[in-house]
């Protein structure tokens, strides 16, 4: 437990100035950095070699943060997710009070509401959405562990969490939805 909370305690200054950090999330290793900043973001793109037109994953701790960050989510959304078995990222229409580059051309932003305490405790403790993209250069595979993430991305993050390295078990990438104006839903990625 003391990884964990000095991991906590070591990551918050690196995201409260712009700075970009290697963490486990509730899926696979991810690059992170304070998902309301522009020029954090812009150095996730420029890490991974990815257009900025691709968007990418917020992580929240909380469903009612959903309130702060979409416009009109569905009413039943908190229920919606409880009902979720694994993790899920769900995109939204009318993203909100994020960095514009990392929302998607259309408007939309992908959500996942963690439930893994590692990443709970640094959303809370930032008080702000996390970005959360698979540690990889853009095109190559994703990691399944942190023995797999490639040495261009742990020499390019400001803090490398040192929590979980050493887990072996190969982690999956989300589930991915969409949540139409309507209310309908459409499966992305099973």
């Amino acid at each position: 437990m003391e990884i964990f909370e000095d991991d906590i305690s070591a990551a918050m200054p690196v995201l409260r100035s712009g700075g970009l950090i290697l963490y486990p999330t509730d899926t696979i290793w991810g690059i992170g950095c304070d998902a309301t900043d522009e020029a954090a973001v812009k150095k996730v793109y420029g890490l991974k070699q990815r257009e900025e037109s691709k968007s990418l994953v917020i992580l929240l701790a909380d469903v009612r943060d959903l309130l702060h960050y979409v416009a009109n989510p569905r009413p039943d959304i908190a229920e919606v997710i409880a009902e979720f078995d694994r993790p899920t990222t769900v995109i939204y229409e009318g993203a909100l009070g994020l960095a514009p580059n990392v929302i998607n051309t259309d408007g939309s932003i992908a959500i996942r509401i963690v439930k893994d305490p590692f990443c709970r405790h640094l959303i809370k403790r930032l008080r702000k959405p996390l970005v959360s993209t698979s540690a990889n250069i853009s095109g190559q595979p994703s990691p399944a562990s942190f023995a797999e993430v490639d040495p261009a991305i742990v020499n390019g993050v400001d803090y490398v969490v040192k929590y979980r390295q050493s887990e072996a078990a190969a982690a999956k990438a989300s589930r991915i939805i969409k949540i139409h104006k309507d209310g309908t839903i459409t499966i992305i990625r099973d």
